[in-house]
């Protein structure tokens, strides 16, 4: 069998291409679950990779949960056993949330299609989001009768107003990526032709920097939206100190103080 995820590497930029195109990317199992965990806590691990982009193989970014799977059976779904199916989802599609809550490495997530249910929630867990023109977004639980089983009713109001979130979860509409802009689901819509190049070039300006500083900066910005002012400075001075002992600091602070000390002074 094809693997579920795919990594293509270049200059401390890892791409990771969710691998089912035939069934538009959905979680099919908690098999699929685990290896797109396993790959993406790996590279996180990877001192040498500096930033990491997501994105779909073929016409979609995901279409979340499995259908077909929920009504065969296969999925994290068991009838019988209610209990069984809440312990599915905790050690299933309820591990990314946490996982990408936890990375230290900058993931952006290039929107190639559709982004459906689950699909949504794992754009909104990656840290930046740009999207094709041809993308599309949907909170398609309330539609099924469920609720957002992985964590979207805490991704959502931290990433758009809560009206706008509300909205979404309600209705389970499908925006485009015109709209999904207008609400800041996404930070830029670009043509599809494009949309890989513009987060690998992101990603690049990225990369560039001291990776603990950048490392240290996207903690210091998830731990922010949960600590009052007081935690996050004491956090925040402890890791300025350890950043002004990195031997990248230092370099840094030679190259930048060489480059002011050229100018002319006025």
């Amino acid at each position: 069998m094809e693997p579920a995820v795919l990594v293509e590497r270049q200059d401390g930029i890892a791409v990771v291409r969710l691998n089912r195109p035939q069934r538009r990317n959905a979680f099919t199992d908690v098999a699929m679950i685990d290896e797109v965990a396993d790959t993406i806590r790996a590279l996180d691990r990877d001192r040498e990779v500096k930033c990491l982009v997501l994105t779909g193989n073929g016409s979609a970014f995901s279409a979340g949960g499995d259908l077909k799977a929920m009504l065969d059976g296969t999925s994290l779904v068991d009838r019988e056993r209610p209990e069984a199916t809440r312990m599915a989802y905790r050690r299933g599609i309820q591990q990314l949330p946490e996982l990408f809550e936890a990375l230290e490495v900058p993931v952006i997530a290039a929107v190639n299609g559709p982004a459906m249910g689950a699909g949504c929630d794992l754009a909104m867990m990656c840290d930046i989001r740009i999207a094709s023109e041809t993308a599309r977004f949907a909170q398609t639980f309330v539609t099924l009768g469920l609720v957002s089983g992985d964590g979207g009713a805490w991704l959502l109001p931290r990433t758009m107003s809560f009206a706008d979130a509300c909205e979404l979860a309600f209705t389970g509409d499908t925006i485009d990526a015109a709209r999904a802009l207008e609400i800041g689901l996404v930070s830029r819509v670009v043509k599809p032709e494009s949309l890989i190049e513009e987060a690998m070039s992101l990603a690049r300006r990225i990369a560039r920097h001291p990776a603990d500083g950048v490392r240290m900066t996207k903690r210091l910005l998830r731990m922010g939206r949960n600590m009052q002012i007081n935690h996050l400075l004491e956090v925040s001075a402890a890791m300025q100190a350890l950043g002004h002992n990195t031997p990248e600091h230092r370099t840094a602070l030679a190259e930048a103080y060489e480059r002011i000390s050229r100018k002319p002074a006025r």
